[in-house]
C-alpha cells in the first residue's frame, strides 16, 4: 500500500497532473474531519458495503445503512468514503447531509457547489442540469447521509434523474428504514449494523478513558468498574466514546468512576433513557457551568449545520460566556472551551487547520443537538418545534433566524440577547424592542443602500451591544458617527465590505474593542487615534499607504496597540514607510501573528523597505503573500524568529528558502503559487528537523517532495 501511495503521489505531483480534474476526488465533504484511529469494529461491515459498490452487475447501486442513533452508520459511511481503493474507484465522490428539516434547494446547491461550480443566482432547473453536466460520462459516489423520511419525493426524484446511472452508487443512512426503500433501495442492499461485541467495547472505551497511557487501563478497579458501565451502553459506539471520554478526567479517583456508574444506571433503569442520551447527558452534567452555556449555543443552529468556530467564539465573548484568563485571550480561552467539548464527545470537528489542529468548523450529532434543544427549553433559552426548528417567543433569548421565520415575530422579543441572521432576505431595521442584544451577527443578510441608515439607527441604540458582525454587506460605504454609541463593543468585523471606503473617527471611542477585522474592504485612510484602542489584540486589513494631507491613522500609531497579538497589513506600491515607523512592530512584544500582504507589489523601494520592518522574536505565525523578490526578508531566519511555529508563503517570486545555517523550530509550513522556487526535500528536512505538516500547491520546482493520496499537496509526519 505504501508503494501505491508514493507511485500515485509522485503522478500527482507531475506539473502536467496539477490541473487534472482527477488529480482529486471533488467531494462537499472534503474538509472533514476524519481521524481512522477511532474506528473499531467496523471493518467488515465496510467490506461488505465496498463489495456492493464495486458489483459491476448494477448499473445504479443503491446502497442503505439503517439503525438507531448512535449506532455509528455515519462512521461507516466516512470510513467508505475515504478508503482508497473506492477514492480511485470513482471519478467524483459526494456527500451531502441531509437532516430531519432539509431543503431541496440547499442539498441541490451543495452538490453542485462540491463539484467545483458556483450555484449563485441559480434556480433547481439550471442547478439540476449544470450537475448533469458536470457528471457526464463518469462513475460517481453520493453519500446521503443523515436522512430522515421520504415524504417529499420530488427532489430525489429530480436528482436521481440526472445522477449518471453507468457504475455509480447512492449510499444513504438513516434510522428509518422507509426512506432508503422509498428511495430505491433493495431489501437485499440494506445493511444494518451490529451493535459492538464486549471486546470491541472495551477498546474503543479504552481509548477514551485512557488517552494519556495510549488505551491501556492502569488499575484493576478502573477496568471492573469500567465493564459495569459498558454493560448499560449496549455496544453502541457514540455512547461508549461519550462516557469514555467523560472519565478520562478522572482516572486516579475510582470513587468518581462509581458515582458515574450509579448515575449512568440510574439513568437507563427501566428504559426511561436510551445508554446513548444517558452518556451524553452525564457528560453534560459534569460540564462546568461556563461550558453547559456554550454547549446549549449549539442548539440554534439547524441541524447538521457546520458552525463556524470563530463565529461561535465571537458569540461565546460577547455573551460573556468567556473572558481572558491571565495571559490567555479571550479568543484563545474560547477555543480552549471548543477542544474541551470535542475532547468530551459532545462536539465532531469538521474542519480544521493542519500543523496545530485549531478547529475551523465544528457541528454536533444529532442526538447531542436532541439533548441541549430539550435543555435550552428548560431554561427557556430558546424553543422549538417537533422537528427541532427553532421557534420565537416572548421568552427566547438566542435566535438564529432563518429564511422559513416571520419577521416581524422579533419585534416582541424584549429578552433576545444573540441574533444571528442566516436569511439572505432583505430587512427594516426597525427594531425597538431588542435593545437586549448582546450578539449580532448580519453576515449573511442582504441590506438595501437605502436601508442602511436606518440599519445603524437601530444598532446604534443597541446600548450593551458587544459583538457586531456586519461582514459581506455591499450596501455598506461608511460607518457613521453613531458608532461611537457602542460603548459595550469588543467585536467588530466588517470582512468583505467591498464598498466600505471611510469609518468615522468616533470609532475611536469603542475603548473595550478588541477586534477590528477590515479585511477584504477598500478603506484607504483610518482615523487618527486608533492607536487608543489599547484593548485591542487583533487588527485585521490595515493598509500601509502614502502620508495624505490630513491626519490619519499611521503605521508609527501601531506601537501604541500594546496588547496586540495578530496583525495583518498590506502594503502596495503606493506605500511610505518612514524610518521612525521601521522598528514599531519590533515594539510590539505581544505579537503572535503577523500577516504581510504585498498585493503585486513591485515597487523595489517598498520591498527594501519590508527587508527592515522587524517583527518582535515572539512571533509564532507568519504569513507573506504575493511577495515579488527571490529571497525572503533577512529578518526571516531562525535566529531572529527562533519562537517561529508556522510559516506560509504564497505567490511571488521566491527562489531560494533558507539558508541551511541554522536550523528552524517549524513545526508547519505552506508554500503555495511559487513557481520559481527550488528546495529539495533532503535539505529542508536538516533545516526543519522538527517540522510535521506540510502543505504545498502550484510549485513545480521541488525535488522529491512527499505528498499524501488522500490529501493531495499535504505531508504529515507520521
Amino acid at each position: 500500500m505504501k508503494e501505491i501511495e508514493q507511485t500515485l503521489g509522485k503522478f500527482l505531483r507531475a506539473p502536467d497532473n496539477i490541473h487534472r480534474e482527477d488529480a482529486y476526488q471533488v467531494r462537499v465533504m472534503v474538509s472533514q474531519d476524519w481521524n481512522p484511529t477511532e474506528i473499531i469494529g467496523l471493518d467488515s461491515d465496510v467490506e461488505k458495503i465496498k463489495g456492493w459498490l464495486f458489483d459491476t452487475s448494477k448499473v445504479l447501486s443503491h446502497v442503505g445503512i439503517v439503525g438507531m442513533g448512535g449506532l455509528g452508520k455515519t462512521t461507516i459511511a466516512q470510513k467508505i468514503f475515504h478508503d482508497l481503493e473506492v477514492v480511485g474507484h470513482f471519478h467524483k465522490l459526494i456527500w451531502v447531509c441531509v437532516s430531519q428539516s432539509f431543503s431541496a434547494d440547499r442539498i441541490m446547491r451543495s452538490i453542485l457547489e462540491g463539484l467545483g461550480e458556483n450555484a449563485s443566482g441559480a434556480g433547481v432547473t439550471q442547478i439540476l442540469s449544470r450537475i448533469q453536466q458536470v457528471l457526464k460520462d463518469k462513475s460517481c459516489l453520493i453519500v446521503m447521509d443523515d436522512v430522515w423520511n421520504q415524504k417529499d419525493v420530488d427532489w430525489w426524484t429530480n436528482l436521481y434523474s440526472v445522477i449518471p446511472k453507468q457504475s455509480s452508487c447512492i449510499i444513504i443512512t438513516t434510522r428509518n428504514e422507509e426512506a432508503v426503500i422509498g428511495m430505491g433501495v433493495e431489501s437485499s442492499r440494506i445493511h444494518r449494523p451490529k451493535t459492538l461485541n464486549d471486546e470491541e467495547s472495551w477498546r474503543l472505551f479504552s481509548k477514551f478513558a485512557f488517552p494519556a497511557s495510549k488505551g491501556l487501563c492502569p488499575e484493576e478497579r478502573l477496568e471492573k468498574l469500567g465493564k459495569e458501565l459498558l454493560k448499560k451502553c449496549g455496544g453502541l459506539p457514540l455512547a461508549i466514546k461519550t462516557i469514555g471520554s467523560l472519565l478520562a478526567s478522572k482516572v486516579d479517583s475510582p470513587s468518581q468512576w462509581r458515582r458515574v456508574l450509579e448515575s449512568f444506571h440510574a439513568l437507563t433503569t427501566e428504559g426511561k433513557t436510551s445508554s446513548v442520551m444517558a452518556s451524553l447527558r452525564l457528560s453534560y452534567d459534569e460540564l462546568p457551568p461556563g461550558l453547559k452555556q456554550c454547549l446549549l449555543c449549539f442548539s440554534i443552529y439547524p441541524e447538521d449545520y457546520e458552525i463556524r468556530a470563530d463565529q461561535l467564539i465571537h458569540w461565546w465573548i460577547g455573551e460573556g460566556l468567556v473572558q481572558s484568563k491571565g495571559s490567555r485571550t479571550a479568543v484563545e480561552v474560547g477555543y480552549e472551551y471548543l477542544a474541551e467539548l470535542i475532547s468530551r464527545c459532545l462536539v465532531e470537528i469538521v474542519q480544521q487547520r493542519g500543523f496545530d489542529g485549531r478547529v475551523y468548523k465544528c457541528k454536533i450529532h444529532d442526538m447531542v443537538r436532541e439533548l441541549i434543544i430539550m435543555i435550552a427549553e428548560e431554561e427557556e433559552l430558546c424553543c422549538f418545534d417537533e422537528q427541532g426548528r427553532q421557534k420565537l417567543t416572548a421568552n427566547t433569548r438566542w435566535l438564529c433566524f432563518i429564511d422559513e421565520m416571520e419577521e416581524k415575530s422579533m419585534k416582541s422579543s424584549s429578552k433576545l440577547r444573540a441574533l444571528l441572521m442566516m436569511s439572505s432576505r432583505r430587512f427594516d431595521f426597525e427594531r425597538n424592542s431588542l435593545r437586549s442584544l448582546r450578539m449580532l451577527d448580519l453576515s449573511n443578510c442582504t441590506v438595501d443602500e437605502h436601508c442602511v441608515k436606518d440599519l445603524f439607527s437601530w444598532i446604534s441604540s443597541l446600548k450593551r451591544l458587544a459583538s457586531l458582525n456586519l461582514s459581506g454587506i455591499q450596501a455598506l460605504k461608511e460607518l457613521p458617527s453613531s458608532i461611537h454609541k457602542l460603548l459595550n463593543l469588543q467585536l467588530l468585523l466588517l470582512t468583505g465590505c467591498s464598498n466600505l471606503e471611510k469609518i468615522h473617527p468616533s470609532i475611536t471611542n469603542l475603548k473595550k474593542l478588541i477586534i477590528l477585522d477590515l479585511g477584504g474592504c477598500p478603506i484607504q485612510y483610518l482615523p487618527q487615534g486608533l492607536g487608543r484602542l489599547s484593548y485591542l489584540q487583533e487588527f485585521s486589513g490595515f493598509k500601509i499607504v502614502s502620508q495624505p494631507r490630513m491626519p490619519c491613522f499611521r503605521l508609527l500609531e501601531i506601537r501604541e496597540l500594546i496588547n496586540l497579538r495578530v496583525l495583518r497589513i498590506h502594503v502596495s506600491s503606493t506605500t511610505v514607510i518612514a524610518d521612525n515607523e521601521l522598528d514599531v512592530l519590533s515594539q510590539l512584544r505581544r505579537l503572535n501573528v503577523l500577516a504581510i500582504d504585498a498585493e503585486d507589489c513591485r515597487n523595489n523601494n517598498v520591498l527594501e523597505m519590508l527587508e527592515r520592518l522587524t517583527p518582535p522574536p515572539s512571533l509564532q505565525e507568519l504569513y507573506l503573500r504575493n511577495y515579488k523578490k527571490e529571497t525572503l526578508p533577512s529578518w526571516v531566519n531562525p535566529g531572529q524568529l527562533s519562537r517561529l511555529q508556522y510559516l506560509c508563503i504564497e505567490n511571488g517570486d521566491l527562489v531560494k528558502l533558507s539558508s541551511g545555517q541554522t536550523t528552524w523550530n517549524l513545526e508547519g509550513l505552506c508554500l503555495k503559487y511559487l513557481m520559481r522556487l527550488e528546495v529539495d526535500w533532503k535539505d529542508l528536512e536538516k533545516d526543519m528537523p522538527v517540522l510535521h505538516y506540510m502543505e504545498i500547491s502550484h510549485c513545480y520546482n521541488l525535488k522529491d517532495f512527499p505528498c499524501s493520496v488522500m490529501e493531495p499537496g499535504v505531508w504529515r509526519k507520521n
